[in-house]
């Protein structure tokens, strides 16, 4: 990492407030960095706080959720104390997302190259015809056919691909420094996925682009990030790159992960799926979260919740069992 990191997460923590005044916590003392034109992925299960956290750095928290505490900086400036007005600068020229589903986030009755000229216009102040050949001109560099036509079709009329190539259009075209990816190939097929993925890497290299890409899907990860953090039951429980992480995990959460992902590499590779489900947000257990499904589990475990520390060189794993686990057969 960069001396001055593009973005610092330090202790955020998001949750719900009742009436009743009490507080449940749904993410917890997260923490990461992410260095100028860095390629960072974020996995977890459904409802481990992923996408919240990338949410609460975009600003587009649902109504209800908050920021209860820590910090958020981009290029030194705290997001969470910023006032709106300034968050909203930024949104467009310095930080962009890309959403799961473009039908929800595309606008049904706007042509889609008026939807990418927008932010141009609002940000950069282009005039109407400049802003529109902008637009054509993204949506040839993420690889639309005949983009001058296309440019004045509606969502509807375009396939998933091309609807998901029109949303990173848009999110890239006031050249952001910071790229927000929320499962954004979740809905497209294989073929497409892999397309898209490529033309993200290329893209990120090509402009010096930070990309923080949220998935569940650890190929995905493989495949375009260079660091990781796992998350579950809305914390961190390991942080490394990702090579070393998929080579030699060190928190059973990331192994039961592994395990039950397929490798078309060992086609005789058995998969093992992780016992048990997730912890309820509001009836979350005491100790270590993942302790009730953890075959590795010991007393203390249960007692007490283990911190985010160094287990190796440029890597953090959250387990009191770390140094050993994987030097013992599970019980």
């Amino acid at each position: 990492m960069s001396e001055q990191p593009l973005l610092s997460v330090r202790g955020l923590t998001l949750g719900i407030r009742h009436k009743n005044d009490s507080v449940t916590t749904i993410v917890d003392g997260v923490d990461f960095e992410v260095a100028e034109g860095e390629r960072f992925g974020i996995v977890g299960e459904s409802g481990s706080g992923k996408s919240l956290t990338l949410r609460a750095i975009a600003n587009l928290l649902p109504r209800g959720v908050e920021v209860l505490s820590g910090s958020i900086d981009y290029r030194g400036r705290d997001l969470v104390r910023m006032p709106a007005d300034g968050r909203r600068r930024l949104a467009g020229p310095e930080i962009a997302m890309i959403f799961q589903e473009p039908m929800t986030a595309l606008n049904p009755v706007m042509k889609v190259g008026e939807q990418i000229a927008e932010s141009p216009r609002r940000h950069l102040g282009l005039g109407k015809e400049e802003a529109h050949r902008l637009a054509v001109e993204m949506m040839r560099r993420t690889g639309i056919p005949d983009p001058a036509r296309r440019a004045h079709a509606y969502p509807h009329e375009l396939s998933g691909g091309l609807r998901q190539r029109i949303m990173i259009a848009m999110a890239l075209s006031c050249s952001p420094k910071l790229l927000l990816c929320d499962e954004p190939t979740t809905a497209l097929d294989v073929t497409v996925q892999h397309q898209v993925l490529r033309l993200l890497e290329r893209l990120c290299e090509d402009t010096g682009t930070a990309l923080v890409f949220v998935t569940h899907d650890l190929g995905v990860v493989n495949q375009t990030c260079r660091e990781l953090a796992v998350m579950y039951a809305g914390g961190i429980v390991e942080r490394g790159k990702v090579k070393e992480v998929f080579a030699d995990p060190r928190h059973p959460y990331t192994k039961g992960l592994l395990d039950s992902a397929p490798d078309f590499d060992r086609p005789d590779h058995e998969l093992v799926a992780i016992p048990g489900f997730p912890p309820d947000v509001f009836d979350r257990p005491a100790g270590c979260a993942f302790a009730p499904r953890c075959v590795y589990a010991v007393d203390h475990c249960l007692e007490a919740s283990p911190p985010l520390e160094p287990v190796l060189p440029d890597r953090e794993a959250a387990c009191f069992e770390s140094a050993t686990i994987f030097e013992r057969t599970p019980a």
